[in-house]
């Protein structure tokens, strides 16, 4: 069947009275929820229990409430009105219950629009009995359905309208200037009602090593798939993600910033074993004195691991062995799915002193554990060929004369815009403190700060480490900020999009922007009269900015929760905290460097040349790890051997 019309998970069928009490609970564990069309064109919803092929629930529906709250964690409730039925579905690949409810709810649309055929007609038609597969959706589909809501917001509008209208000509009295101020706002929302959201068919925006990637999932390989900085790792990350079970799925990096950004926690603390510094007998028995871990781990059928290259090869060594210790299977890695993304040209695991740590893929276990790797080779950030052409020689430590006079020809760029300055990236932390910190003073006014909310103060210290500089955020009129979470993709309010704060909110009444005199001069300009910031961005749309919420997960258990305004100060950020990030307009002095890969993460964090402005550049910034060559030399035969192999026809 396709993969829209069927899903399997958890299923849970309950009986209703009138009054909706349950008279009767079924529970099947790892069933198969399916759409089918039967004798007469009415859709079926087909339940079946693990393992019983001739035990089909069958249920012809009319008539369905979703109720989708819990969609992310793979959970959604179905309420058959015509049957008083509710099946509720649990442990389901989210993208997948996604679709699926997707198409059980365009199909249920459409049928509405033909009526109910009546028992007697059946009778009459005597048709025999058959179940056959549920069409996928198709543009017809789709179009119908959104004619159909279109009407419907239609009609109700002109009722709404009628009856405003109605009530406004028979009112005598004067309105109040309350009342005539909520007429106006109903007015101007009625000139400019908000878009309505049209349905439309899902377009496949992978491309085919993408695919490659999904299909080598889907077939239960531990995999490791990389690519240069832009390809499309975290997105693709993001989907995997979406088809996997959530009960069974834990997902991880290897620091704090990375694993907040896709709604995970640290490799070393569901590890449990922290920096893993003592022998492995010590670590095996602190695992198996703690229960909880030790739990996780057994629960652990898909392990994520972001950001691998910096993962020290012996620490994955010490979790190979402790994952069959856990799982009591001798299989590599205990039998666990591998899922790892990275790049090991990018930051390397970080070493104290003399004490130089190995690349991930130098640990003893990676030839066994790690059955297929995949390279992404089709950039996104960056589309001006020169530039691409240019980070992929400083990836792996080239630094042509061509590339050496490009760089040092944007030292002239003029970034400033609509008073938004370019990031300047640093080598080392103090500096960006440093630099933050005076800037923000130098500004006039009241500063306003935002202190965070966490869910339990005893995961405060965990949330610190993973997401840095949040506890508090201080903000003033004219600070430089950058967005630290998606808001909306299609506005350009992405992750590391950068812009100016151009004024706050009333704290009593956040639809009131306070004017710039009251900011800077007047007595109204104490910090506890400030509400939200105000910003205007490089893509030029300004707004105010709530407050977001980070997670960090354990399965489908939240751990801890921050609440906190979603920006951070940008007249300086850290190389190592910008990676994953893409920016418009970026200023890096590279003289400084003292890691491999560490020129090549902060020259790809730039959209393009006219974006970028490089102080100090020389040759002797570049630098590449020799191993991570010859790996990914290594790799890249083996995938052009196993591509040529594809494009050979069967009988040749």
């Amino acid at each position: 069947m396709d993969s829209n019309t069927f899903i399997q998970c958890n299923i849970t069928v309950e009986n209703m009275n009138s009054s909706l009490e349950v008279l009767k609970r079924q529970c099947h564990k790892g069933g198969e929820l399916s759409l089918w069309r039967n004798e007469h064109k009415e859709i079926v919803l087909g339940v079946k229990p693990k393992g019983k092929i001739q035990s089909l629930q069958k249920f012809v529906v009319r008539d369905v409430k979703f109720f989708c709250k819990f969609l992310k964690e793979g959970k959604v409730s179905l309420h058959l009105t015509n049957h008083n039925v509710r099946i509720m579905l649990a442990n389901c690949p989210p993208e997948t219950l996604k679709n699926f409810c997707k198409v059980l709810s365009v199909k249920i649309t459409g049928e509405r629009q033909k009526g109910e055929i009546s028992l007697r007609k059946k009778l009459l038609l005597g048709l025999p009995k058959t179940l056959e597969e549920i069409s996928p959706l198709n543009q017809t589909d789709i179009a119908k359905v959104n004619q159909i809501r279109a009407d419907k917001e239609n009609k109700e509008n002109a009722k709404t309208k009628d009856s405003k209208k109605g009530n406004f000509v028979n009112r005598k009295r004067k309105l109040p200037l309350q009342d005539k101020t909520n007429e106006n706002q109903a007015n101007q929302s009625e000139q400019n009602p908000p878009k309505r959201r049209m349905l439309s068919l899902s377009t496949e925006k992978l491309n085919k090593e993408q695919k490659r990637v999904l299909t080598a999932v889907k077939n239960k390989l531990n995999i490791f798939f990389t690519g240069s900085a832009g390809t499309g790792k975290s997105f693709l990350l993001r989907y995997i993600v979406g088809m996997l079970p959530p009960a069974h799925t834990f997902v991880t990096a290897s620091t704090g910033v990375a694993a907040c950004q896709i709604g995970g926690m640290t490799l070393h603390s569901f590890a449990g074993m922290g920096r893993a510094s003592g022998s492995l007998q010590q670590c095996i028995e602190s695992i198996i004195n703690r229960p909880n871990v030790l739990k996780q781990w057994r629960k652990c059928h898909h392990l994520i691991i972001d950001e691998i290259s910096m993962i020290d090869g012996d620490f994955f060594d010490k979790m190979e062995a402790i994952a069959r210790v856990a799982k009591k299977n001798s299989e590599p890695f205990g039998g666990i799915q591998l899922i790892l993304c990275g790049d090991f040209f990018q930051l390397p695991p970080v070493s104290k002193g003399t004490d130089k740590k190995n690349l991930c893929f130098k640990a003893k276990s990676w030839e066994q554990c790690v059955t297929k790797c995949i390279e992404l080779r089709q950039v996104y950030r960056q589309t001006d060929p020169t530039f691409v052409r240019l980070l992929q020689d400083i990836r792996i430590g080239r630094c042509t004369e061509s590339s050496l006079t490009t760089l040092q020809n944007t030292s002239g760029n003029r970034l400033e815009q609509n008073g938004i300055l370019a990031t300047r990236l640093c080598t080392h932390r103090e500096d960006v403190d440093h630099t933050n910190k005076s800037q923000l003073e130098k500004l006039s006014g009241v500063t306003c700060s935002y202190r965070s909310e966490d869910n339990s103060s005893a995961y405060s210290t965990i949330l610190d480490n993973a997401l840095p500089d949040t506890r508090t955020i201080s903000l003033k009129l004219g600070a430089q900020v950058m967005l630290t979470k998606n808001l909306d993709v299609s506005r350009g309010l992405v992750n590391g999009a950068r812009g100016v704060v151009t004024g706050f909110t009333n704290s009593k009444n956040h639809s009131m922007k306070l004017t710039k005199q009251q900011l800077l001069a007047n007595s109204d300009s104490q910090p506890e009269n400030l509400g939200l910031p105000i910003v205007r961005f490089i893509s030029g749309v300004e707004t105010t900015i709530k407050h977001e919420r980070w997670s960090m997960k354990l399965s489908q258990e939240i751990l801890a929760m921050r609440k906190q305004i979603p920006l951070k100060l940008a007249w300086a950020i850290s190389i190592h905290k910008s990676q994953g990030m893409s920016l418009d307009c970026v200023e890096m002095c590279l003289s400084r460097v003292f890691e491999c890969g560490q020129a090549y993460v902060a020259l790809s964090r730039a959209r393009s040349l006219r974006g970028l402005r490089v102080i100090d550049f020389t040759p002797s910034c570049v630098r590449s790890n020799l191993e991570a060559l010859r790996f990914y030399r290594r790799l890249r035969q083996e995938q052009t051997a196993e591509e040529s192999m594809e494009m050979i026809p069967l009988g040749c």
